[in-house]
């Protein structure tokens, strides 16, 4: 492997992880004025995309934080009647999270501003270019995951029906 491989192969995994903090951290910017940071809007951003409710431990795994970092955001959501929690089959343990109907607005809001920041940043790249990052970034993923490491989409990939994700 020459030196400027390597180098290159070094700095795209930083650039890569420093893409995604700028990415999020524009997001949060925005939303900010909104009392919505980061780990607000992409819970809301992670319910919405869910097929069916989630336990809080589903949560707390997809989008990759800790129980009680979980617990204080849920319950900032949930003050503001954007979630509720709901005990499964009476047992006060283990709950699901629901989007509440006042999570809407927030949501639309979310979607708004993703998109924008989108826009922004993609605007004057040739779609060729990005058909290309994506398929190495779609083999660099495959290959971490082949590793025991389970890439997690649902957080992170809009999917055709929404696409409002980072």
């Amino acid at each position: 492997m020459t030196d400027d491989l390597k180098h290159n192969r070094e700095r795209l995994g930083y650039r890569l992880g420093q893409i995604a903090r700028l990415w999020r951290a524009e997001v949060d910017r925005r939303l900010s004025p909104h009392g919505l940071t980061e780990a607000r809007w992409r819970l809301l951003l992670t319910l919405h995309k869910a097929d069916a409710p989630m336990r809080q431990k589903e949560l707390a795994d997809l989008v990759g934080v800790q129980g009680p970092t979980l617990v204080r955001t849920l319950d900032w959501l949930e003050t503001e009647q954007l979630v509720e929690r709901r005990s499964i089959n009476g047992d006060k343990r283990c709950k699901t999270i629901h989007l509440t109907p006042g999570a809407k607005p927030s949501l639309e809001r979310i979607k708004a501003v993703v998109e924008s920041v989108r826009e922004d940043i993609f605007d004057g790249i040739e779609p060729n270019d990005i058909d290309i990052c994506l398929s190495v970034i779609d083999r660099l993923a495959s290959k971490l995951s082949a590793t025991g490491n389970p890439v997690q989409t649902p957080a992170t990939e809009p999917d055709r029906r929404t696409e409002t994700t980072e």
